[in-house]
């Protein structure tokens, strides 16, 4: 039995403020997805901050 192709992808979630890459989530690679952003804790700047997808 074959394995199928996966539809998401590993991405890093990067501090807009100091650009430390602090949270590694999956998402879907299908196309007309939005970019992802999202206010999490950012241990850096003590405080929570939006990150943004980035990827390697």
């Amino acid at each position: 039995m074959a394995k199928r192709k996966s539809k998401r992808e590993y991405v890093w979630l990067e501090c807009k403020q100091c650009g430390q890459r602090n949270y590694r989530t999956s998402v879907s690679v299908a196309e007309g997805t939005p970019k992802l952003e999202l206010k999490k804790f950012c241990k850096n700047e003590r405080m929570h901050v939006v990150h943004k997808i980035r990827r390697k």
